[in-house]
């Protein structure tokens, strides 16, 4: 059993980042907690590589079927995929057999704007 928590983010609409941009002020404890989550999610290269195929697919989604070619088994894709979805970078929906991956709303401008100094 993992000791791991689910941190859940909030909906993010296309320009509000889920916190402020670092250089406007310190960190919150709950914002730390927030952006911690989603960065350890991407701090792994397999998620990495499947949060890009996921983000670059020509349909703005992508069937696991067509991103698990990254070099790990199929549970082990199924699992990294579960962790980006846990902390509210990806959205899923299964149809029939397969389940399709999508960006969470907003994720990018969020974390480009969490970024972005200003």
């Amino acid at each position: 059993m993992s000791n791991l928590k689910t941190v859940e983010l909030p909906v993010l609409d296309e320009v509000t980042p889920c916190c402020p941009p670092l250089t406007s002020s310190a960190l919150s404890e709950e914002d730390s907690v927030r952006m911690a989550a989603m960065f350890k999610a991407l701090g792994d290269p397999v998620r990495l590589r499947l949060f890009s195929r996921v983000a670059s697919h020509p349909d703005g989604e992508a069937c696991v079927c067509d991103i698990s070619d990254v070099g790990v088994s199929q549970p082990t894709v199924s699992h990294h995929l579960k962790k980006l979805r846990d902390v509210g970078l990806l959205e899923s929906e299964r149809r029939g057999t397969w389940v399709y991956y999508r960006l969470a709303p907003g994720v990018l401008a969020g974390m480009a704007g969490l970024l972005t100094a200003r």
